[in-house]
């Protein structure tokens, strides 16, 4: 026989089959009861006021991540000191250098991204995703293995490089090779929002312009071109904004010479080493210039107003 006391002070035998259910018929409710009101109380806590913070404080870490970095690069960097760093002749040089090559770089995207966009927009074929495919690697291989693989194919002893030697042309350790670095990272930016841009026009316009009598060159001039030209500028900026902050290609095929390769980012690595003050201003101006551009491109990303 064996005896059992519940809270309550009840004796309990438990020597037949009756003692055991009328245990059951006391513990099993209680046990409902209390798995009830951990329910209720879960159900609270994913209720409204609470579901909120399992979204918000993620959230906040994570723009905690962002911000806190920039912060501290502000705070270390603006002192008494920040202006004659900013206005150092190698700072000079380097920020000069940068918006030259960025410049030529978006010019030269534009140029030859821009039909090259408008093509892929209009193009049916079962060769166009692997087209896309390659446009759009660059944006994901490492900087180092951009910067390797232009150098194999246009260094001096590169693939391509002995027929530019014949021809006069080196590349590598130049101005020029800056361009071709930038061009190769940033590129693929424009061509993928100008394409977009394109293939989000309605097919009803072309074929109106088309009923009109408007030919190829019209349609893209007066139509596709101006109806596609806040994509077309946005990627344009998105561009010029990657090809200044470009580094780790422009370093391996084009070098670090002073007035000649180093642009802002091999500027401040090469003041990280040398002058920490150099980095830190060089980088305040990245920064400023960055988020003056992006806030341009969340206004054009703007709907229109109706």
């Amino acid at each position: 026989m064996v005896r059992l006391f519940c809270k309550r002070g009840d004796l309990l035998l438990l020597n037949n089959r009756w003692s055991k259910l009328q245990v059951a018929g006391m513990l099993f409710p209680r046990l409902f009861k209390l798995m009830k009101t951990r329910k209720n109380s879960f159900a609270r806590f994913l209720s409204d006021d609470h579901w909120t913070w399992i979204f918000i404080l993620p959230s906040v870490i994570l723009l905690a991540l962002f911000a806190l970095p920039l912060f501290a690069l502000f705070v270390r960097s603006i002192n008494e000191s920040f202006l004659t760093y900013a206005y150092s002749e190698q700072a000079f040089k380097a920020l000069r250098l940068s918006l030259v090559t960025s410049t030529v770089t978006t010019v030269v995207t534009i140029l030859f991204g821009t039909p090259f966009a408008y093509t892929l927009a209009r193009w049916r074929s079962r060769l166009k995703s692997w087209i896309e495919l390659f446009i759009d690697l660059p944006i994901v291989l490492p900087p180092s293995v951009a910067g390797l693989v232009l150098l194999i194919a246009f260094g001096r002893r590169g693939m391509f490089g002995l027929a530019l030697s014949a021809l006069g042309i080196s590349l590598p350790f130049t101005s020029a090779a800056v361009v071709l670095a930038q061009t190769f990272v940033a590129a693929p930016l424009y061509v993928r929002s100008a394409r977009v841009g394109f293939a989000a026009i309605d097919k009803q316009l072309e074929e109106a312009a088309h009923v009109e009598g408007a030919n190829q060159w019209q349609l893209f001039a007066e139509v596709m071109f101006p109806l596609a030209g806040r994509a077309l500028l946005s990627g344009a900026i998105l561009t010029w904004t990657r090809a200044l902050g470009e580094f780790g290609a422009t370093i391996l095929f084009a070098g670090n010479l002073e007035g000649i390769t180093q642009t802002m980012p091999m500027a401040i690595y090469l003041g990280f080493e040398r002058n920490l003050g150099i980095a830190l201003a060089l980088s305040v101006v990245l920064v400023i210039v960055s988020v003056i551009l992006l806030l341009f491109t969340k206004k054009l990303e703007r709907p229109e107003p109706d």
